[in-house]
C-alpha cells in the first residue's frame, strides 16, 4: 500500500511540475515579447521627441532657412494670403483670415 501511495505522489509531482514549468515558459515568453515591444515603442518615442524639439524649434528652422534656401524665402503678412476658388467659370477671391474666423 505504501508504494501505490508513494508512486501515486512521485506521479502527482511530476505531472504538477510539468504543468508550472510550461506555466512559466509562456509567462517568460510573454514578459519577454512586451518588454521588447515597449523597448522599440520607447525608441521611437525618444526619435520622435528628437525630431520634435530639435528639428521644428523656430531657431533651428531660420538656421535651415539661411542655410539651404538662403533668399528664396521671404516673410509675408498673413493678411496678404488669399485663397483663389474657380466656380462656374469664375474666379473668387476671398481673404485667408476671414476663412479662418468662420
Amino acid at each position: 500500500m505504501k508504494k501505490i501511495f508513494l508512486f501515486f505522489a512521485v506521479i502527482f509531482l511530476i505531472i504538477t511540475t510539468t504543468l508550472i514549468k510550461n506555466s512559466t515558459i509562456k509567462l517568460e515568453n510573454y514578459i519577454f515579447t512586451t518588454k521588447e515591444n515597449i523597448s522599440i515603442l520607447k525608441d521611437k518615442y525618444e526619435l520622435i521627441l528628437l525630431d520634435y524639439n530639435y528639428l521644428t524649434s523656430p531657431k533651428k528652422l531660420m538656421d535651415y532657412q539661411y542655410q539651404y534656401f538662403e533668399k528664396e524665402l521671404s516673410k509675408i503678412d498673413i493678411n496678404d494670403i488669399k485663397k483663389l476658388t474657380v466656380k462656374k467659370n469664375k474666379i473668387i477671391i476671398e481673404d485667408f483670415k476671414q476663412l479662418n474666423n468662420e
